[in-house]
């Protein structure tokens, strides 16, 4: 796991608070014989980067946590929002063989059933298209609504939910990846607002690691 990468100098803020908080910025700053003003952009960073915590007219404190931790934490609190992908949905009128030119066409691993109203009724895989391939049916004339998984058999995550939950979801169900959906205003049902796959929280793993060795 990577590590966030202190210059000297936020390796020395860190020791004074660790030793002399709580404390203000301006006794740290005497104390590396620097202006505030000069000290003022490491503190900024060792603040929101989770080692040190601010509290106004008291000064900061050491929050006694290793990279390791606040790389943790920081996954923790990573949200499906952030990585959302743009989800491909087909029409539950669509046949089996328009499924597949979608799929082909647009790379994924899945499809979204919706209905006249934009609800999410289905979801079909590669595994349920090539199973409805195979042999002589007439893919042509079947209606993608004859294979699909439907609701209420679909799992599903909204944008607010932890991508770390999401993950756990998806290994436990050996699913590549989920519809994110929201609530319809005018009717019940739910509409289709993006997609959640291991590729996306692959993604999330790496610009956070990239991020903690800038």
């Amino acid at each position: 796991m990577y590590k966030i990468e202190l210059n000297k100098r936020q390796q020395k803020i860190v020791e004074i608070v660790k030793d002399h908080g709580p404390i203000t910025g301006e006794h740290i700053a005497d104390q590396l014989d620097l202006t505030r003003a000069t000290l003022r952009p490491d503190l900024a960073i060792l603040t929101m980067a989770g080692y040190l915590d601010a509290r106004p007219r008291v000064g900061y404190f050491y929050t006694g946590k290793t990279g390791s931790q606040l790389l943790t934490e920081k996954i923790k609190k990573i949200k499906v929002a952030e990585f959302t992908s743009m989800p491909v949905v087909v029409q539950e009128s669509s046949t089996v063989y328009e499924a597949i030119c979608t799929m082909f066409l647009e790379d994924v691993g899945a499809l979204y059933i919706i209905n006249k109203n934009g609800h999410l009724v289905g979801v079909v895989s590669r595994k349920d298209l090539l199973r409805a391939s195979m042999g002589k049916q007439e893919i042509n004339t079947i209606p993608i609504n004859i294979i699909m998984t439907r609701m209420p058999n679909i799992t599903y995550c909204y944008k607010d939910d932890f991508l770390l939950d999401i993950a756990h979801i998806l290994i436990d169900k050996q699913i590549d990846g989920l519809p994110v959906v929201k609530k319809s205003q005018n009717e019940n049902g739910l509409e289709v607002v993006g997609r959640i796959t291991k590729t996306n929280i692959t993604k999330a793993l790496v610009e956070l690691a990239h991020d903690e060795i800038l």
